[in-house]
């Protein structure tokens, strides 16, 4: 194994009050409409289906306009279709920077740990936001090699060949790189079928929803990582 890639979002950062319940009802506010916090979660959960890739890979920001469209009527937004839409794209603009997010408290020492030991660490992820500003904020630019966003690319995971292009930028074969990531139809499936190994992050420590497949380790933390390559080296290694 020579490289690391890691999704960004949920993987490496979390948002912060902006995007949660009582934020949404501030862009709520903003835009005349009304909602509800409580139903947040639960917005949240219906809505995810927008955001599945699989049969149309092409960046474009609809889909996720769409789904804070959607979170809002859950939560019992009501108005006028361009009040939502208005409301719905001013999320999708503030998704991009990255002060409304911090980082989980693993993160800095696994890629010090993973950078000492050698290996290229990049970045593959589904947005818009410019992910040199994403490196500069959360002062990640020691250890990153190349970070690609679908939103340059032009296609979004799990299309392999935004996983390709990233082996591309740090200069290894796809049977050298190993993807990280949180969701099993956008990071796992679309890195396995570039030809690459993967790792499924279940931070929540709850059994995976979706079954990441044969041979593909899950960590609910990424202290566990370094522990977890050398191993899949090991496997990979000549008898």
């Amino acid at each position: 194994m020579k490289a690391v890639f890691f999704d960004v979002d949920y993987t490496l950062i979390h948002p912060g009050p902006t995007f949660g319940g009582d934020g949404y009802r501030a862009f709520a506010a903003r835009h005349g409409l009304r909602v509800d916090p409580r139903r947040f979660a639960a917005a949240v959960s219906d809505a995810a289906a927008e955001l599945d890739f699989a049969r149309n890979t092409v960046y474009r920001p609809d889909p996720f306009i769409r789904y804070a469209a959607r979170v809002l009527r859950g939560m019992g937004a009501e108005g006028p279709e361009l009040q939502l839409d208005r409301c719905a794209r001013e999320i999708y603009d503030e998704w991009g920077h990255p002060h409304h997010f911090a980082l989980y408290d693993d993160v800095l020492a696994t890629l010090r740990t993973l950078h000492r030991g050698g290996y290229r660490i990049g970045l593959i992820s589904n947005t818009h936001r410019c992910l040199t500003t994403f490196q500069r904020h959360f002062a990640l630019d020691p250890f990153v090699s190349a970070a690609l966003s679908s939103y340059e690319h032009g296609r979004l995971k799990p299309d392999p060949s935004i996983f390709r292009a990233a082996l591309e930028r740090v200069g290894v074969a796809p049977g050298d790189g190993v993807m990280v990531g949180d969701s099993v139809a956008h990071d796992i499936d679309g890195a396995r079928r570039a030809g690459m190994g993967a790792v499924l992050l279940v931070r929540s420590g709850d059994p995976p929803a979706e079954r990441p497949g044969a041979g593909v380790p899950v960590v609910r933390s990424l202290t566990e990582l370094p522990a977890v390559l050398a191993g899949l080296a090991e496997r990979r290694a000549p008898k």
